[in-house]
C-alpha cells in the first residue's frame, strides 16, 4: 500500500505537531521551510528549503505531494490558484483561505452571511479613523466607547498580522498614523467591551463531514495567548451551542477544508462576536493534544486527506494549556526534572526553538477533575520552565 504524502508549507511549530500527528497513521510529510533550523525542519525527513512566495519554488515543491496544506496563511492567493490549476489539491483552497489572509475580505463575507461582528470598515487615513470613531454606535456591538461616538478604536492591517502584531488600539487621530505606514489597507473596528475571549475550533473535510471541539476560553497577555481553558468555565450551554454552530456554519459557507479556529468575544450583555479566523491548527486548540480523543492536528491531517474525522470529545472534565515563553533562562531542559517530578501527569511540548524573551518556545497541558488544581499545575510548570517561578 502506498500511503499519501502531505506537503506542508511552513516550518513552524504547527507543522511540527501536525507531522507528529501523522506518524501513527503512516502519513508521509514533505516540508517547505524557510531554514533548516525551523521547528518542523528539525524532525521532518523530507525538507525543501525555499521561499513560499516564489511560484516556481511552490510548483517544484508540490511534485510528488498528494495534497498541499499550511502552517500559516501567508502564501499569495494567486500562487495557490496556480497550483490548483496545475491539478494539485490545496486544502484549505484559496477561495477559503483568503478570508484568513485578508481581514477586510473576511469582514465583508461574515457580514454577507449574517455573522455578528464588531462595527467596522476600511479607513483611508487618520482623519477617516476619526470619522469612524465619531460614527459611534451604529454597529452590532454597542460598547460604551462606541456609543459615546469617540475613541478608542482598534486598527488592523488587513494582511500579515498575528499575535498582536499589525494591531493598534488608538485613543486619538494623532495615534492613528502608524498603521498606514505599512502601505496596506487598514481596517477600523470598534473596541468591544467584552467579558472574555472564547474560541470555537472545528474541522471540516472535503465531502462536508465536520466536527466541533468544546468552546474554550482564551486568556491573552500583551496580545499573545497565554492560557486556554477547555471547556470555557461557566459558559451557558445555549451560548456554547451558538458558538459551535456559528463556527460550523462559517466553515461550510467559506468552503473550509481542515481546521478552522473562530476567535470570539463574549460581550458583557451576553452575546458573541467574531474577532478573527485562522484556517490551520491554532494555539487555542493545543489542549486537544492531550485532552481530546482526537487532537486538532490529527483531525487536520484526516480532513486534508478526506479521511473520516476523529472524535473531538474531551478525555477529562478540564484541560488547561499554558504557553511557555522564553525568559532569561535559556536552559529549559534542566527544569524538566522539577516539573516532571512535581507532576507526573504533566505534558510538556517543546518546539525546538532558540529561547528568546517573549517568544513561544513550547506549551504545557494539564488535565483533571478540579479546575483550580489543573490551572495551578499548568501555570506553575510554565512559570518554572521560563524561570519566573523557582520553587
Amino acid at each position: 500500500m502506498t500511503f499519501p504524502v502531505v506537503g506542508m508549507v511552513g516550518g513552524g511549530q504547527l507543522a511540527r505537531m501536525t507531522h507528529e500527528a501523522g506518524i501513527p497513521l503512516g502519513i508521509r510529510f514533505k516540508l517547505l521551510s524557510d531554514t533548516p533550523q525551523d521547528s518542523a525542519a528539525q524532525v521532518v525527513s523530507d525538507v525543501v528549503i525555499g521561499d513560499y512566495r516564489d511560484l516556481d519554488t511552490l510548483r517544484e515543491f508540490a511534485r510528488g505531494c498528494d495534497v498541499i496544506t499550511f502552517d500559516h496563511e501567508h502564501v499569495p492567493t494567486e500562487h495557490l490558484r496556480a497550483l490548483e490549476a496545475d491539478g494539485i489539491p490545496v486544502r484549505p483552497g484559496p477561495d477559503a483561505l483568503v478570508h484568513a489572509q485578508d481581514k477586510g475580505v473576511m469582514r465583508a463575507k461574515l457580514d454577507a452571511i449574517g455573522v455578528p461582528c464588531p462595527r467596522h470598515r476600511i479607513v483611508s487615513d487618520p482623519q477617516d479613523v476619526a470619522a469612524f470613531a465619531a460614527e459611534g454606535g451604529g454597529g452590532t456591538s454597542r460598547s460604551s466607547e462606541a456609543e459615546s461616538g469617540g475613541f478608542p478604536v482598534v486598527l488592523k492591517t488587513v494582511r500579515g498580522g498575528y499575535d498582536g502584531k499589525g494591531v493598534w488600539v488608538v485613543d486619538s487621530v494623532e495615534e492613528a498614523a502608524d498603521p498606514f505606514k505599512a502601505g496596506v489597507p487598514v481596517l477600523a473596528e470598534e473596541k468591544v467591551d467584552f467579558l472574555r475571549e472564547l474560541a470555537a475550533n472545528v474541522v471540516r473535510s472535503p465531502h462536508g463531514q465536520a466536527v466541533a471541539y468544546p468552546v474554550v476560553e482564551s486568556r491573552q497577555v500583551n496580545g499573545v495567548c497565554d492560557t486556554v481553558v477547555a471547556p470555557a468555565p461557566d459558559l451557558e450551554e445555549a451560548l456554547a451551542l451558538e458558538a459551535s454552530e456559528m463556527a460550523l456554519n462559517i466553515a461550510k459557507e467559506l468552503g473550509v477544508v481542515g481546521h478552522l479556529a473562530v476567535e470570539l468575544f463574549q460581550t458583557r450583555d451576553g452575546r458573541i462576536l467574531v474577532n478573527e479566523l485562522a484556517m490551520r491548527p491554532h494555539n487555542s486548540g493545543h489542549w486537544s493534544m492531550d485532552g481530546a480523543v482526537t487532537s486538532q492536528f490529527a483531525n487536520h491531517v484526516r480532513a486534508v486527506l478526506d479521511l473520516p474525522l476523529g472524535d473531538p470529545r474531551p478525555r477529562a472534565p478540564w484541560t488547561v494549556m499554558v504557553n511557555v515563553l522564553g525568559g532569561d533562562y535559556p536552559d529549559m531542559y534542566s527544569a524538566y526534572l522539577h516539573c516532571m517530578a512535581r507532576d507526573p501527569q504533566l505534558k510538556i511540548h517543546m518546539y525546538g526553538k532558540d529561547v528568546k524573551p517573549g517568544r513561544k518556545v513550547g506549551h504545557v497541558n494539564t488535565y483533571g477533575d478540579d479546575l483550580d488544581d489543573v490551572l495551578e499545575r499548568a501555570r506553575h510548570a510554565a512559570g518554572y520552565l521560563r524561570g519566573t517561578i523557582t520553587e
